[in-house]
């Protein structure tokens, strides 16, 4: 009852059936709110017809605009709209729907809006509304105002959108002429582009393979032009361009930098190797010099040979000092042998004469001119040393004995000579030799003539009472200087609280002056009294002198042994012997020497001797095989820059180069101021070979990404490619071969997920030509279709008990070799007439044969021919698997080639056989 009710007072607009709904809306008064909300309502009805009456009722665009935001555009309401807005129907202005239009977002409404616009203006306002390329490429090509057409072509601004509308702008010839010029620009704006890149990335590439080249003369100012021609381009490089450039920039600058410093480097090392040959020259001539001017003075004094010792001295430091840094070159270390050993020559005859001056000193005083004779003899003085005193003094002596008697003059010279040099004797207060020459002057004026001497005996005795004057003043001084010195030394006996070193220093020091007073003021007691004190002092000391000598003999049997283990080592070097650790042997040997000391007096000066010929023997070693290290090391780096040279890969030549490096370290150090300059020369070198192998190592990460864009090329392009015919498959052997070629590619996700992709493509390529070349072998079967009626015919006729007669080959029908044999054995069979059962049998295997081709399995009562078939097959594979196209090839000339067919048995089969070639020929999508 309810339900009945509610179908009374329902309105008719709610009705359910669409005609009397559509009825309903003419009855709707708009002027009622209700009414008109009602007739709203009938516009979103399920029913089209429904929905176009209550739209007819309905001419207010902008209320129809608020339906569609609220609902979206029906088919219906669109048409409406657009015919309200076009100027269709209804008397709406135009700046009204203009202004409406610009309300609208929908594309499709503003697209028909500017196709069907009443008005130019109003289809312009829509157009401003359109996006995208595609809807203005229609309108250019499709809309009937030219203004529009050409506005919507403006905006095509693609170079795939500007050839589309070449293309399709047939209707306006402006429209395809403005878009061809514009192509046509813009294709001539990316070649330069393209070509000004292309420009830059030939300039980076050769700016980087500068980077890592070698240094050559001319290598500044190739990079200065690559910058200039780098500078001179017009386009704008990108953010990777401009980095790649700062980078090389900076590698071409380093390697500019490094040479420069290399070659400064180079000519410091020079300077300082000039320097030190200077000095070393100075040295040398020095020594000479002073060796030199002891040969050309009149005599040697003491202070000769000590300033010429030292000379020496000095001339040995910095001699070994400039070795460390630099070698010495051989002409100028045989001149400093040479004075060496002049020097050495001068020394050990001093240290003789210093030996023997007390004997010496006493044949002068006793006369004893054989044994003077003995020790000149045994002195062994340098013939072209000047002699000294002493021996000067015995030289004279020994010439006055062998002189002849009757050369009197020369005598009287020497004993004039004589007298002045007692003279001089007295005023400098040398009182012992004054008393010796004195009295060899009296000896000697009792040899000469009365006659000769007589002028010169007066000043002899002057200068002999001078001399008695003298030794009556020392006896005066010195009495009191002995009664000090006594007093001194008893005290120093007495006292206990020195200790034995001080207490040593003290008496040697008090004995030292008491022998310096010699003979003056001398008395038996004072004498008595000093040597009691002295003994008794000795006594104090003996046990210290003996632990002393002890501690001397032990330095001496130290320095001994460490001369022995040196002139070892010299007598057999080690051939690979270490520079370095010769010098750490010297150095270490120097303080050694050092802390054995004292030694005894005796022997401090040959042993002294012994241990600086072998320092400068050991000196020597040093020097070549630090040469030998500086020759060793010089052929590492030209192996080296052999190496750059060389067109072997860069990873073997850096494998060689640390090899080389192994090789260095191994060596030892060259002299100190040429190893820093071999070392700055070898790691600049070994550098340029590491910058090459980075920057190969780069190229070959470069070239794989190549190989990777371009597989991604290749890979994008076959997918979007697809076989037309079986032809085609040499497009896509190409392709496969293009991507072996690309191999090997980078390691990675991305190149494991390419190779599975385009494994993939190149599976659904060969599946999708093998299906073609099935249809393509189908359709040449279907040409023969006449071949095969025309011996179905003759079958009949046959089997109906007429003649057999020979099917010829139609007109125009061209036949492969294996056809015509299928052919020609059809009519060969067609003599005798087959069983049924047998011809049924053929025909079936036929049939399931083309069954497992098309679809793959077959009735169960065709089991067992399909096994005979699988074995079959695979029996052929054997060799070869033969491909679906001629598999089907074989049955097809199998059925050709079966025969006589009765009509019933082929009516049987034909449609079977039809349906499994018509799935062969279904291509699955591409």
């Amino acid at each position: 009852m309810s339900g009945l009710l509610r179908r009374l007072f329902t309105p008719r607009w709610r009705h359910s059936d669409p005609q009397v709904r559509r009825q309903a809306i003419a009855r709707l008064d708009l002027a009622n709110d209700e009414q008109r909300q009602a007739l709203e309502r009938l516009v979103r009805d399920e029913d089209p017809s429904v929905r176009s009456t209550a739209l007819a009722r309905l001419d207010d665009p902008e209320r129809l605009l608020v339906l569609v935001d609220e609902g979206g555009a029906s088919e219906e309401l669109s048409h409406r709209l657009i015919a309200l807005l076009a100027g269709g129907t209804g008397s709406l202005e135009l700046g009204a729907r203009i202004a409406l239009i610009e309300r609208l977002r929908d594309a499709d409404l503003l697209t028909e809006l500017c196709l069907q616009g009443d008005n130019q203006q109003l289809r312009l306002a829509a157009l401003a509304r359109l996006e995208g390329e595609e809807a203005m490429i229609r309108q250019a090509c499709d809309n009937g105002i030219a203004a529009v057409r050409h506005a919507a072509a403006a905006r095509v601004e693609s170079e795939a959108g500007l050839a589309l509308l070449t293309q399709q702008a047939r209707r306006d010839r402006q429209v395809m002429r403005q878009a061809r010029e514009r192509l046509n620009r813009l294709r001539a704006d990316a070649a330069q582009l393209a070509a000004a890149r292309e420009r830059r990335e030939s300039l980076l590439a050769d700016l980087e393979r500068h980077a890592t080249a070698p240094w050559e003369p001319l290598y500044a100012g190739r990079f200065r032009h690559l910058m200039r021609e780098w500078a001179s381009l017009q386009d704008l490089p990108d953010a990777s361009q401009e980095r790649r450039y700062h980078d090389a920039g900076l590698r071409c600058r380093k390697v500019i930098s490094d040479h420069e410093a290399q070659q400064r480097t180079s000519e410091a090392a020079e300077a300082r190797r000039a320097d030190a040959e200077q000095a070393r020259e100075a040295l040398v001539e020095a020594l000479e010099d002073g060796i030199e001017a002891l040969g050309r003075s009149e005599v040697v004094m003491t202070q000769d040979i000590a300033s010429l010792r030292a000379q020496k001295q000095l001339l040995a430091h910095r001699w070994q000092a400039l070795s460390d840094q630099h070698l010495a070159d051989q002409a100028l270390r045989h001149r400093y042998d040479a004075v060496r050993e002049g020097f050495e020559s001068i020394s050990q005859a001093w240290v003789r004469l210093e030996e023997r001056a007390d004997e010496i000193e006493r044949a002068l005083t006793d006369g004893d001119d054989e044994r003077l004779a003995a020790l000149l003899g045994a002195l062994a003085w340098p013939a072209d040393l000047a002699p000294a005193p002493l021996l000067r003094r015995a030289r004279e002596r020994l010439a006055q004995q062998d002189a002849p008697a009757e050369d009197h003059p020369a005598q009287l010279e020497r004993f004039i000579a004589d007298l002045d040099d007692l003279e001089s004797l007295l005023e400098r207060g040398a009182f012992k030799g004054a008393s010796r020459l004195h009295q060899r002057l009296r000896q000697t004026a009792d040899t000469l003539d009365a006659g000769a001497r007589q002028p010169h005996m007066a000043r002899l005795r002057q200068l002999g009472a001078r001399l008695a004057e003298l030794r009556d003043w020392r006896s005066f001084v010195a009495g009191p200087k002995r009664d000090q010195l006594v007093q001194a030394i008893e005290a120093l006996a007495e006292d206990i609280s020195l200790h034995d070193t001080g207490l040593d220093r003290r008496h040697r020091q008090l004995v030292k002056e008491w022998k310096s007073l010699g003979d003056a003021a001398a008395n038996r007691e004072q004498s008595a009294r000093f040597r009691t004190a002295s003994d008794h002092i000795h006594t104090r000391l003996a046990s210290w002198r003996e632990r002393l000598d002890a501690e001397r003999q032990a330095n001496l049997a130290t320095r001994e042994t460490l001369c022995e283990q040196l002139e070892t080592l010299l007598e057999q070097p080690a051939e690979a012997a270490d520079p370095d650790a010769l010098r750490e042997i010297r150095d270490r040997a120097r303080d050694q020497w050092r802390r054995a000391a004292p030694v005894p007096r005796d022997e401090a000066e040959a042993i002294g001797r012994r241990f600086g010929r072998i320092r400068h023997a050991l000196q020597a070693l040093i020097d070549q095989r630090a040469q030998a290290v500086a020759e060793t090391k010089r052929d590492l780096i030209e192996q080296v820059r052999a190496l750059l040279g060389q067109a072997i890969p860069a990873a073997r030549r850096a494998e060689t180069v640390k090899a080389l490096q192994q090789r260095w370290r191994e060596l030892g150090r060259a002299p100190r101021g040429e190893e820093q300059a071999l070392w700055r020369e070898f790691r600049a070198l070994c550098d340029q070979v590491f910058a090459s192998r980075e920057a190969e190592r780069d190229d070959r990460v470069r070239q794989s990404r190549e190989r990777q864009e371009a597989m991604q090329t290749l890979i994008e392009r076959m997918d979007a490619w697809q076989p037309a015919s079986s032809a085609d498959e040499a497009e896509l052997d190409a392709a496969v071969a293009e991507a072996a070629a690309l191999e090997p590619l980078p390691g990675g996700r991305r190149t494991e997920g390419m190779r599975r992709r385009w494994s993939g493509i190149v599976r659904a390529r060969r599946e999708r030509l093998e299906r073609l070349a099935v249809v393509e072998e189908i359709e040449r079967w279907r040409i023969v279709q006449p071949l095969l009626l025309a011996h179905l015919e003759a079958d009949a006729e046959r089997l109906a008990g007429g003649e057999s007669r020979e099917v010829a080959l139609p007109e125009g029908l061209s036949l492969e070799d294996d056809m015509r044999g299928a052919h020609a054995r059809r009519n060969a069979a067609r003599q005798e007439i087959p069983a049924d059962d047998e011809m049924a049998e053929r025909l079936a295997r036929v049939r399931v044969h083309l069954s497992l081709l098309a679809v793959g399995s077959v009735s169960h009562r065709d089991d067992p021919l399909r096994l005979a078939i699988q074995v079959e097959r695979l029996n052929e594979s054997l060799g070869r698997e033969l491909s679906s196209a001629e598999e089907v090839h074989g049955v097809l000339r199998e059925l050709l080639a079966t025969g006589p067919v009765a009509p019933s048995l082929w009516s049987r089969e034909v449609g079977e056989l039809d349906r499994m070639l018509e799935r062969l020929t279904r291509l699955p999508p591409p």
